[in-house]
């Protein structure tokens, strides 16, 4: 994706379209500069998306996320922003980021003051099988603040100019170790109507939640989950979706899209990959990808041959 240098209403549009945002500001003219500066993406494998913004803020503009997200981190290295997610509201400043996992329904809300200077770093996970990273049983929002030495670091390398090779591969390194640092560790709250569950109930869900995770391929029917969870096809959806707050085939639906990328990436055609998840037409898995990731599959292809 190319850099811009000037944000208006046309260049957001288009911001928009790509990564799922919907653009609030107060401008009317479609040319009507609201920031100057630059937005720049790096390509990163592994279903990492990394986005770098150095940008003079000349009128407040807000973001907000219209799709869902495994994953969403990001640090702000000058100046302040506010985020919101439901009743939470946080002001990020200088030094400090935020991890977020929001759906269409727990969307994240993103205000950009007017500043002299904001300069952020952004990484989206598209899907957490690639490098194995832990899946969010819920929306949830939490700050956090890199280690001091990793954020000179980071703050170094926006400085300092690398050739393409380098830069990926410096990126890359960085960007795993802000996730490392950066996801939470303790478990979402689980929800109220989950907190009498029994525990060898949990242990259940628990160990049926990780093989569906582990094997999305696998074809599964419901009353075999339920004859393997020890629980009726009605107890099983029920509790299932109280302690983890989906579907378990919408669950299993998330985890075989985020499977689906990482072979859209290793070169498998559209078709191959839909038929693999079990859609009979690529239309449908084409609509499931884009509606989940906010991209559509040609597009993953495109960037794996770049």
């Amino acid at each position: 994706m190319p850099t811009f240098t000037s944000l208006t209403p046309s260049t957001l549009s288009q911001l928009g379209q790509t990564f799922g945002i919907d653009y609030l500001y107060a401008g009317k003219g479609i040319d009507d500069p609201i920031a100057q500066g630059s937005v720049s993406d790096l390509p990163l494998s592994s279903a990492l998306h990394l986005t770098l913004s150095d940008l003079e803020v000349r009128q407040r503009y807000a973001s907000r996320s219209t799709q869902t997200i495994p994953w969403f981190l990001s640090v702000v290295i000058e100046g302040w922003i506010d985020i919101t997610q439901g009743q939470k509201r946080l002001t990020i400043g200088a030094g400090q980021g935020f991890c977020v996992h929001f759906t269409p329904q727990a969307p994240l809300i993103v205000e950009q003051p007017a500043q002299p200077q904001l300069r952020t770093l952004n990484i989206a996970v598209l899907a957490t099988i690639p490098n194995a990273l832990p899946s969010a049983q819920a929306p949830q929002l939490h700050a956090w603040a890199p280690p001091s030495t990793l954020f000179a670091q980071l703050s170094a390398t926006c400085e300092t100019p690398l050739d393409h090779w380098r830069h990926s591969l410096v990126w890359q390194g960085l960007a795993l170790q802000l996730l490392g640092h950066g996801l939470p560790t303790p478990p979402a709250r689980e929800p109220q109507s989950a907190r009498g569950m029994k525990a060898r109930e949990r242990e259940q869900l628990a160990q049926l939640h990780t093989e569906l995770s582990n094997n999305p391929m696998t074809d599964y029917c419901l009353s075999d989950l339920a004859r393997r969870a020890a629980m009726s096809p009605s107890s099983l959806r029920q509790k299932f979706s109280a302690l983890y707050g989906c579907s378990i085939f919408d669950h299993l639906r998330q985890c075989r899209l985020q499977q689906a990328y990482s072979y859209l990436e290793k070169g498998y055609s559209v078709q191959q990959t839909a038929h693999t998840c079990g859609y009979r037409h690529a239309t449908n898995f084409t609509t499931a990808f884009k509606r989940l990731f906010g991209i559509a599959p040609t597009e993953v292809i495109g960037k794996a041959r770049a």
